[in-house]
């Protein structure tokens, strides 16, 4: 299957992408490259070879998740320039007055 120049302007244009003539030789040439390395690996016979999910055998070094406790709210609460109800108040960025 090979790619021609209206298959990747067309490409192009979906990814919202514009290309120069010279540039799209250039795109369509190393697509076909792409495509056919592609075909080429589709003809390699894997019939035996066993499923691999992953090419390691690391495991997760990643501390346990467990809980901590957390600062205290009060002290968190007097670095806040405005709080109403526990919480901490900002301007509203959301224009819920059915006018926009």
């Amino acid at each position: 299957m090979a790619i021609n120049a209206e298959e990747v302007k067309h490409v192009a244009g979906l990814a919202k992408l514009a290309f120069s003539e010279t540039e799209l030789q250039k795109f369509t040439g190393q697509m076909d490259e792409i495509i056919k390395m592609v075909q080429q690996l589709s003809e390699v016979d894997t019939t035996d070879v066993p499923v691999t999910s992953h090419v390691t055998d690391a495991k997760n070094v990643l501390r346990p998740d467990t809980a901590q406790p957390g600062v205290d709210r009060d002290l968190l609460m007097k670095n806040v320039p405005d709080s109403q109800d526990g919480y901490i108040k900002v301007p509203a960025i959301i224009d819920e007055s059915g006018e926009a």
